[in-house]
């Protein structure tokens, strides 16, 4: 990869990031719940955006950016107020500047009016105060300006000496500002048109260009900068507000800032340590943004000034210009917030990837090491034994610090709802308000990336045959505006997200009929709700009247069930008719390693995952109910948990039948449901690597991957669920499971240790 598609990359990963930030802020304001902040986050993200664009040449990007960056300074300033049509098109607004960003990502070009509409519309929102978004006129607006600064100064009368100034013109400061743009200021789109028009707001205004430098016309660069200004600004808002202007390009331009009328209290006022206090002889210089410009809250300039001095005269001008105007509290949190800044770095995934896997088998190998040392006795060998539990300990934090490397927050699929739901809505004409939680909740990024699909495929299944008319929910007493709420939870070693929606519900006599008519089910089958729920996830399902762009042919729910799956997951549904359904997703918190408890059935060993265990014991015989059908019952504490006896499960020989005599170990679903799993003998807990089966083999219910123990041997890591699912609907097993040529074949026993 080159240095530019290097560059590139991490563009557009900052614009996903930047995106992400502006979807949230958005729906804040469309809410209600934003505030200036908000509108300064917004306006900055567009601007990042925009500068990035311009410097790869991005021209659409670029021009749409810049018009919606127009409106949304508008917003700042108190021009355009945030009512609610106006953030309703900033946030179309910002789905077509997604739709951009995309396009130049993918290297492809989106149809020509793809953003006309929007563009329009943004225009037409400035002209409604009389500002001209068109960015085809500023070209005649900065000439407009220049005829009018030039009048202003013809008009200039030379100060009266004798006269005493009035008492508000006391509070008055007047400023020189010296301003040089540089190359790069152009090439990352941004105009001095717009820090001019700043500027003018802040009080008296008079500007200056030398256009002393500009070179004959056959040597000149289109994208170079040879103006440069001066600008004198009388104003009572402090030296502060002139660098604000200035905030987005002070790595771009010579910028200085000289105060002009200083007060006589000037030895501590913030002027004498600026740029401006620098010896005549200094030239212009690049000056980094003040402290006081990401720190804004401190007050008491005046007293932090003279600190600053007296600890450190001699210290540089551009050092001291960055402690202007911060007290000590501010120079600490801007110092934080740079020191946090530089630990940021990015790093590629398959590094991460690379490393992750070295860990995996640094855990082989430490089982191994463990294994065959584990005859020698600790008191013979006590620096052994002491040496190997010290390896533990640096092998877990080492993991578990390499998968916090990979850990990302759901908020990154999350952030992409809000648009689809919006588009829903429009297409059928319903009413849906879209609520998130648990935004936050960290899994690891090869999970996230796969859960896109599903995610889109349910919250499309909710919007479009959950979520009834307005007039149909306002018949059955509800509210007319639909709900889809969509959560994220952490529980034990899995995360849990939940797809709910206050509609109809699963209508299961349709869903009963249409199986029937596609021969899913034969016509006297006898199914549970459970079971009725569980068909809408078969192939070519649809209850759809009629075919749409949103549904209707059949595909989808089977994708998600089939992704979910992939990911060692599952997925399950609770509906109640007229209240609404819930599709709950649970997955692995990550596909690298996990802690398990080893345990001996028969002849095999295998890996029963931590996080499904509550408890293990060895019943008494009073303890055991037998009910009709032969099953088993564990009463414990006033609760029956059925029994799944393991070796008759896989037809393991040698497995003991009598649970008195056996162990029994309580696991728990993500239902809240309960089993007791009879095993012969729990051989100790473990963290194993885990090993994908469907990467060379056909998927089996009951197993969810595979690991390699400390004696070399492969072990299968149980999935409960799937075990629950044989005990209540298979009653006919193999006599064995064994992995040939990517085929789960009965009647050979894989070797497992």
């Amino acid at each position: 990869m080159d240095d530019l598609q290097q560059f590139k990359q991490t563009f557009f990963q900052e614009c996903e990031e930047l995106l992400g930030d502006l979807e949230g802020h958005l729906m804040a304001l469309q809410h209600g719940e934003g505030d200036s902040n908000t509108l300064n986050a917004v306006f900055r993200a567009i601007h990042s955006i925009k500068g990035g664009a311009g410097a790869f040449g991005f021209d659409r990007l670029v021009a749409f950016a810049h018009i919606f960056e127009t409106v949304l300074d508008l917003m700042r300033d108190g021009r355009l107020q945030p009512e609610p049509d106006s953030v309703a098109l900033v946030l179309h607004c910002a789905d077509i500047l997604s739709d951009l960003v995309r396009a130049a990502q993918s290297d492809s070009e989106l149809p020509l009016q793809h953003e006309e509409e929007g563009r329009k519309a943004l225009i037409a929102l400035a002209a409604t105060i009389g500002v001209n978004a068109d960015p085809h006129a500023a070209d005649d607006e900065l000439a407009a300006l220049d005829a009018e600064l030039a009048a202003q100064a013809a008009s200039v009368a030379p100060p009266e000496p004798a006269a005493e100034p009035e008492a508000p013109k006391a509070a008055l400061l007047k400023y020189l500002v010296k301003f040089a743009p540089r190359d790069a200021l152009y090439q990352r789109a941004n105009e001095p048109l717009i820090l001019i028009r700043e500027l003018r707001q802040l009080g008296g205004f008079l500007a200056k260009a030398d256009a002393s430098t500009i070179p004959p016309l056959d040597q000149l660069k289109p994208e170079a900068a040879y103006i440069r200004w001066e600008f004198e600004i009388e104003t009572d808002r402090g030296e502060q507000a002139i660098w604000d202007v200035f905030e987005f390009v002070t790595d771009d331009c010579d910028l200085e800032v000289t105060c002009l009328n200083p007060p006589a209290q000037a030895a501590a006022a913030p002027a004498a340590v600026t740029p401006a206090a620098a010896p005549a002889a200094t030239p212009a210089i690049e000056t980094p943004k003040p402290a006081a410009a990401a720190n804004p809250a401190p007050k008491s300039p005046p007293v932090a000034a003279p600190m600053q001095q007296q600890a450190a005269p001699q210290q540089a001008v551009p050092q001291a210009a960055g402690a202007a105007g911060a007290g000590p509290a501010g120079a600490g949190a801007a110092g934080g917030e740079a020191a946090k800044a530089v630990r940021s770095i990015r790093v590629d995934l398959d590094r991460v990837d690379k490393l992750v896997n070295m860990v995996g088998e640094l855990v082989i190998t430490h089982a191994m090491i463990a294994q065959q040392t584990e005859h020698l006795h600790a008191d013979q060998h006590p620096e052994l034994a002491n040496g190997l539990a010290e390896l533990s300990h640096h092998i877990r934090d080492l993991q578990e610090s390499v998968m916090a490397m990979r850990a990302q927050p759901v908020k990154s699929v999350f952030a992409r709802l809000p648009r689809l739901v919006r588009e829903l809505a429009t297409l059928t004409n319903k009413k849906i308000r879209l609520e998130m939680s648990g935004e936050n909740t960290e899994i690891d990024k090869t999970v996230i990336e796969q859960l896109g699909d599903p995610l889109t495929h349910m919250i499309r299944n909710s919007a479009d045959h959950g979520i009834e008319s307005p007039e149909d929910r306002m018949a059955a007493g509800k509210p007319a505006e639909g709900l889809i709420h969509v959560s994220a939870d952490q529980r034990g070693g899995r995360i849990v997200i939940e797809i709910s929606d206050d509609g109809r519900g699963i209508n299961r006599e349709k869903v009963m009929k249409k199986a029937i008519e596609k021969k899913l089910v034969s016509a006297d089958a006898v199914l549970s709700n459970e079971e009725i729920d569980n068909l809408i996830f078969l192939p070519g399902f649809s209850t759809a009247d009629q075919v749409s762009n949103i549904s209707g042919r059949g595909v989808g729910m089977d994708v998600v069930r089939q992704n979910i799956q992939a990911l060692g997951g599952r997925v399950h549904i609770q509906s109640r008719p007229g209240h609404g359904s819930s599709f709950i997703l649970t997955l692995p918190l990550t596909l690298a390693v996990l802690d398990g408890m080893v345990l001996k059935v028969g002849v095999q060993s295998y890996i029963l995952p931590l996080a499904n265990i509550v408890e293990s014991l060895r019943p008494e015989g009073d303890q055991i109910n037998v009910v009709a059908n032969a099953s088993q019952l564990l009463r414990i504490r006033g609760e029956y948990v059925p029994l799944v006896y393991l070796h008759r499960i896989f037809k393991v020989p040698g497995g003991i039948d009598d649970p008195t005599k056996a162990l029994v170990i309580i696991v728990e679903m993500e239902d809240g449901s309960k089993m007791g799993l009879v095993v012969d003998e729990i051989i100790g807990q473990q963290q194993v690597v885990i090993k994908s089966l469907e990467e060379n083999f056909d998927p089996i219910r009951g197993v969810g991957a595979a690991t390699i123990l400390g004696n070399g041997r492969v072990s299968l890591i149980l999935d409960v669920a799937g075990i629950k699912y044989i005990a209540e609907h298979e009653t006919h097993r193999p006599a064995a499971i064994a992995l040939q040529g990517g085929k789960a074949q009965p009647g050979i026993a894989l070797a497992a240790s």
